[in-house]
């Protein structure tokens, strides 16, 4: 075996959690390779989060023009909207950032292997590609990803029936956009579609948009989109989709009702799977979950002691930042660096549509199930943001939540404009250990939208000064 093909650490993938991971160990003097099938960046960087916000901000900028041009003194007649140039953009942006990541392997001088990597033992990984090789390696670390997931006999054919990936690369805009399922990614699409023109529905099974948030943070979601004519359809269960006269006709389950809705294009949002299928796990002992997912330690050690997964492929929250700190973490206990666990519950979750939603740790009906009643509970709506009437911004709120026996803050809820920057304060307030008082004692820029945290920690201490 060439030496060229030994490393200290094999990395299986190069998205967000596999090459930070690789950049973080070379960092530490280990001897890295990664193993990419497709693109540097993966998903997220080149047919998710990073494409989807270019569309997003075309979005934002169109709803802006449209409701609040006249306010700011801006008539603009003529205006046309231009969903290929859009898309132009998305990709474009992709395309610099992939190349980012690939000048940063260079500048840490790590080996970029193409290819699709297979445990093949402890030490090995066999990659097949371009060209077939066994990689060795004393660790390896499988951050191989996630992919939508897709409901048995739905088939996606790019044109009528869509998920995040194909709707990134489709120039069209349709009539009528029914979008299932009402989650980060289904919220975010819905929404880029409904401002460049499409009638759109979006139907979920759940009770509320955006399941497992706090109500609260759903109710004004669902509110705001109610005002943007987005139709939304909860406690609406998927059954079958048909092609027909050249649109697609869906079947639902509503309570007892069955109801059969039309749409150009529909958009399958409904969640994601790992990618764990046939990477060799059996060769090392490794079992995966009922859902496919890998188990591991707090520090990411899966059963095999010289292998470590990360990122979507070891289960929720399926976020590219905690695959990122994740596989930080994986390559510190590998080169023996001593390092806190990574707490889950202090990893901010984000949607980019408007208004934008950040939450970060507990709901207010968990802190309730879990601290009693006597929980303290802080709000602050944007109405009363100095700056955000300034902005006409004013849709949303801030939500801090304490426990009562310390008062440490254990859970801040965000819907509004800005909320995915201004949650970094409460998160960082979060792995503090602080309290509202703490918050309260923090001077804020006045006129910001920050201020709105401010009042809502003044909140939880009963004496606000704005509300």
């Amino acid at each position: 075996m060439s030496s060229a093909d030994s490393f200290d650490l094999a990395v299986v993938g190069g998205g967000p959690g596999g090459y930070v991971a690789a950049i973080r160990a070379a960092q530490l003097g280990m001897r890295v390779a990664v193993i990419e099938r497709d693109r540097l960046g993966g998903v997220c960087l080149n047919w998710g989060c990073i494409p989807s916000k270019a569309l997003l901000s075309g979005a934002e900028l169109v709803e802006s023009l449209r409701a609040h041009g006249e306010t700011f003194g801006v008539s603009a007649s003529g205006v046309t909207l231009d969903y290929g140039r859009l898309i132009d953009h998305s990709r474009k942006t992709a395309d610099r950032m992939h190349r980012g990541v690939t000048s940063l392997m260079k500048k840490n001088q790590i080996a970029v292997i193409p290819g699709r990597g297979r445990i093949a033992g402890p030490n090995a990984v066999e990659v097949s590609g371009p060209e077939d090789r066994v990689v060795r390696a004393e660790h390896i670390v499988l951050a191989t990803g996630s992919a939508e997931w897709v409901p048995p006999g739905v088939v996606v054919d790019g044109a009528r029936v869509l998920t995040s990936r194909e709707a990134l690369e489709s120039r069209v805009v349709p009539g009528r956009l029914l979008v299932v399922g009402a989650g980060a990614v289904g919220l975010e699409f819905a929404y880029v579609y409904a401002m460049y023109g499409a009638e759109v529905t979006v139907i979920e099974m759940a009770d509320q948009v955006l399941p497992g948030a706090d109500p609260d943070v759903a109710a004004a979601v669902q509110r705001e989109f109610r005002r943007k004519r987005i139709q939304v359809q909860l406690g609406t269960r998927f059954e079958e989709m048909k092609l027909a006269n050249g649109n697609v006709r869906v079947a639902v389950q509503r309570g007892e009702e069955a109801l059969e809705l039309e749409a150009e294009q529909v958009l399958v949002a409904i969640g994601r799977r790992p990618l764990s299928e046939d990477l060799g796990l059996d060769r090392v002992g490794i079992e995966t979950d009922a859902k496919g997912f890998v188990p591991v330690d707090a520090e990411q050690r899966t059963k095999a002691p010289t292998v470590s997964a990360i990122g979507d492929l070891v289960g929720a929250p399926l976020l590219a930042h905690k695959a990122s700190e994740e596989g930080v973490a994986a390559a510190e206990r590998i080169a023996g660096v001593e390092r806190p666990a990574l707490d889950h519950r202090k990893i901010p979750v984000c949607i980019y549509c408007q208004p934008q939603v950040a939450s970060i740790g507990r709901t207010e009906p968990e802190a309730r199930a879990e601290f009693g009643d006597d929980v303290r509970v802080g709000t602050f709506p944007f109405t009363a943001s100095g700056k955000a009437v300034a902005a006409q911004h004013t849709a949303g709120f801030v939500k801090i939540i304490a426990e009562p026996r310390y008062g440490e803050l254990v859970g801040a809820h965000i819907v509004g404009a800005g909320a995915t920057e201004l949650i970094a304060e409460l998160a960082l307030a979060m792995t503090l250990e602080s309290t509202p008082v703490e918050i309260a004692n923090t001077v804020h820029a006045h006129p910001t939208l920050s201020e709105a945290i401010l009042e809502a920690a003044l909140s939880a201490e009963g004496r606000s000064i704005h509300i």
